[in-house]
């Protein structure tokens, strides 16, 4: 899908949970942010020479973070010219040449490799796609309160990583702090969803005919791209580049648009965003993931097209479509699954 480009936060320099700043604070730049600036730093000083082939996985594990910011932050890259593509996998530092597939290292992006954003900053990263699961599905049934220090030994992390993840929870719209400090679930009924995808479409193709025009046209390529790579690899996508992919419309487009306001009220609507997923994988169907994606390539092609009417009804269409859906996956899921015991739900 912080804004869900963020979605995740790091330390200072990348993103992840229970990071110091240099104050004692939690530093919540987005991860995206930081390992786009070392990898535009290793660049630049020549640490990563013109024609290194640069792929996800391996740029993960030295980050220490899951493959989604990664892809944001070379896609970025990409945009600003210092990567291009070429034919075969991963993206070449500088403009298309000859390919050398060298092993990257944490020396190679100027940082020691004990130094090389330690894993524990991104240890709530790893974690939350199962936490928000859990969260999503037991909101079905109703309000129940998140106990932190039972969250905390569930996952064998510090109380700051369950911290973390709570926060990031609270603004994707799924839990909220409430009385005595506690934390609790926000209960995701029909007609909450029904309220919040009304909500969508009210305000999201007024904030979409505003940012026509204001997006770079870079950046717009950038994401039509991105989505067609989807496209073509759907049964191989994870659950975090879909959502990156879906909030690249519904959020990062969005936010161009002029009223800020507007943008602002839409992120009480983001739990929708994320909560299908989860039911499609609970109920066991397949494929686990509609096709949004071309839906939302069919909008963005419109955008570039600057055709506002058409890229209006197209995301009316996607929207209507998308909340039917929605509808119907809550109710088969309430039909067919019961509350099961979790040791940090009160």
């Amino acid at each position: 899908m912080a804004d869900r480009r963020g979605d995740l936060t790091v330390a200072k320099g990348g993103r992840g949970a229970g990071g110091q700043g240099a104050g004692g604070g939690v530093d919540r730049t987005p991860a995206y942010a930081s390992i786009t600036e070392r990898l535009r730093r290793g660049i630049e000083t020549g640490g990563l020479p013109e024609g290194t082939v640069l792929l996800e996985g391996p740029l993960a594990s030295i980050f220490g973070s899951s493959r989604s910011p990664v892809k944001q932050a070379l896609a970025r890259l990409e945009e600003e010219g210092l990567l291009s593509r070429f034919d075969g996998r991963g993206l070449l530092v500088g403009k298309a040449g000859e390919p050398k597939r060298l092993k990257i290292t944490a020396d190679m992006l100027d940082m020691d490799a004990e130094a090389a954003l330690p894993p524990k900053h991104f240890a709530w990263q790893s974690l939350y796609y199962d936490f928000e699961r859990e969260v999503i599905l037991r909101s079905v049934f109703g309000r129940f309160r998140v106990n932190e220090l039972a969250l905390a030994r569930h996952f064998d992390v510090g109380r700051t990583v369950a911290r973390d993840l709570l926060i990031h929870a609270q603004q994707v719209g799924i839990v909220t702090k409430g009385e005595k400090s506690h934390w609790w679930i926000i209960p995701l009924d029909e007609a909450r969803f029904q309220d919040l995808y009304e909500l969508r479409m009210l305000l999201e193709p007024a904030a979409l005919e505003t940012a026509i025009g204001a997006i770079p046209p870079k950046v717009l390529a950038g994401m039509a791209a991105r989505l067609q790579d989807g496209i073509n690899r759907s049964d191989d996508a994870g659950i975090a580049e879909l959502d990156v992919l879906e909030g690249e419309l519904h959020i990062d487009c969005l936010a161009y648009g002029g009223n800020p306001e507007i943008v602002e009220a839409l992120k009480r609507t983001r739990c929708i965003l994320v909560s299908g997923k989860h039911f499609q994988v609970a109920l066991q169907r397949q494929p686990f993931f509609d096709s949004f994606m071309e839906e939302h390539l069919e909008i963005m092609q419109a955008m570039a097209r600057q055709d506002v009417g058409s890229a209006k009804h197209l995301l009316k269409a996607h929207l209507q479509a998308s909340s039917e859906k929605a509808a119907e996956r809550l109710a088969a899921f309430r039909a067919t699954h019961a509350v099961s015991p979790t040791s940090y739900f009160v």
